[in-house]
């Protein structure tokens, strides 16, 4: 049976992830491109999302995976599919999508040349050029890591099966463990490695990284399968909400302490990773407990919303990080530009869905399944 609130969870995740987007621009933090004028408001409510918005999306997907899994016939079927979801559209983004967002980052570190020079040349080079080099998935490293973990979990369930993954659900179901002990495990985790690996984005380097987001892309998959989970989240997401709002205080205090170059020491960056992590399991936990109760119902948009999530997340980057690089050239007041980031870019995701699920060939390259056959109608 479909689980309505976790789909919902999805489309909200991901539209936030746009406005989270669009919001770096004018945010004091470095990204790909930043408006003329900056805002330190936006310090405390970002420093609210950041922490949780990923991680919850790994989790939604690791719940996804499982209820894909039960409708393949066979494990090696499961994995052969993923790939095709996934690796396609990374190819395409990589060939066509991502070349426009990566040609303003070099311009914007002095490469001279236009668009078609760059994309017909210096975009494949394996040499580093202006600081970039083929090859780069930018903001597709989610669906890099979504694949790489999907793997690892069939060579998993191939090793052992989904058994052990129910057996500790069941077991993390007990008493209060639901609450405190994945907080003490991924922090632990994360505090273990950051001091050893750097926390940067890369598949073969982010070791951090990993070491968070493939246990709850697993906690994820075990949570569509183990009632237990549900009932523990269900007694205990009072006391996992009130942890995220102890640790939103910690996280929001050495955002504001701590601007600029100003770079906080081992011990204060530590309880930073730590709270950060309390925070996101308990937004996870109370988010979940909402999704199971309020939003657990069908409504009219809701297939086609989350349908469309992953051509939406697809496009969104390249097409905002272009717009906001040309869009201060108009004169734009930066409340007018936000306005105009945010709209623009959300009508590229509905055009780019709505254009592309009734076009066969496209749907594969955008993240869409291939579109059913038309039943054929008997004659009398």
């Amino acid at each position: 049976m479909r689980h309505y609130g976790l789909d919902w969870l999805r489309i909200g995740a991901f539209a936030l992830l746009i406005v989270y987007h669009v919001a770096m621009v004018f945010a004091p933090w470095p990204w790909v491109v930043k408006w003329p004028q900056t805002f330190p408001a936006l310090i405390v409510p970002m420093a609210l999302l950041t922490p949780w918005r990923i991680l919850l999306l790994f989790v939604v997907s690791g719940f996804a995976t499982r209820r894909l899994l039960a409708r393949m016939p066979s494990l090696g079927e499961f994995a052969h599919q993923r790939s095709l979801r996934l690796l396609v559209p990374l190819a395409f983004a990589m060939l066509v999508l991502l070349p426009p967002e990566l040609w303003v980052r070099v311009r914007l570190a002095g490469d001279p040349d236009g668009l078609a020079a760059y994309w017909l040349g210096d975009y494949w080079s394996p040499i580093v050029h202006y600081g970039r080099s083929f090859p780069t998935w930018e903001h597709m490293w989610f669906v890099v890591y979504l694949w790489a973990y999907t793997m690892v979990l069939a060579a998993l369930l191939k090793a052992g099966g989904a058994g052990w993954i129910d057996r500790a659900a069941a077991w993390l179901s007990v008493g209060h463990r639901i609450v405190w002990l994945p907080i003490l495990v991924l922090a632990g985790a994360k505090i273990a490695l950051m001091f050893v690996v750097p926390e940067t984005q890369g598949l073969f380097t982010d070791w951090s990284g990993h070491a968070v987001n493939l246990p709850l892309f697993l906690f994820g998959f075990a949570l569509g399968g183990a009632p237990a989970l549900w009932r523990g989240i269900a007694r205990h997401w009072r006391g996992a909400a009130m942890i995220a709002a102890a640790s939103a205080l910690v996280v929001t205090w050495v955002e504001l302490h701590y601007q600029g170059a100003a770079v906080p020491g081992h011990a204060m960056m530590a309880a930073d990773r730590a709270a950060r992590l309390a925070m996101a399991w308990g937004v996870i936990v109370s988010l979940l407990r909402l999704a199971d109760t309020v939003l657990n119902r069908d409504h009219r948009l809701r297939a086609s919303l989350a349908e469309a999530v992953f051509p939406a997340y697809i496009v969104h980057h390249p097409v905002l990080v272009v717009l906001a690089w040309a869009a201060p050239a108009a004169g734009l007041r930066a409340g007018a530009g936000f306005v105009f980031l945010l709209s623009a870019t959300v009508a590229a995701c509905a055009a780019c869905y709505l254009i592309g699920r009734d076009i066969a060939w496209l749907r594969p390259l955008i993240g869409l399944a291939p579109a059913r056959p038309a039943p054929v109608r008997q004659l009398a």
